[in-house]
């Protein structure tokens, strides 16, 4: 499982049924990067994640979710 899960396919949905190539127009990637971010596979830049919930007119936090206890490189108490 991955620490970095994220909502952007609801999200997408939610606003007006988005494609994840009218994203990536809007963010400046490829649809294949929103597709990849979307499934988990690749983690996006900071600056790709702050635009993204730019788009959607939500914080960050409410696009992208990190679980500590999921991630090995963790640290307690951090």
């Amino acid at each position: 499982m991955s620490a970095l899960t994220n909502r952007i396919r609801a999200l997408r949905f939610a606003h007006g049924e988005m494609s994840q190539g009218e994203l990536g127009q809007r963010i400046g990637v490829t649809r294949q990067t929103i597709a990849a971010i979307e499934a988990g596979k690749y983690s996006p830049s900071l600056e790709a994640a702050f635009r993204i919930a730019h788009v959607f007119g939500v914080p960050l936090d409410e696009v992208f979710q990190w679980d500590p206890a999921a991630d090995g490189r963790a640290h307690p108490g951090l």
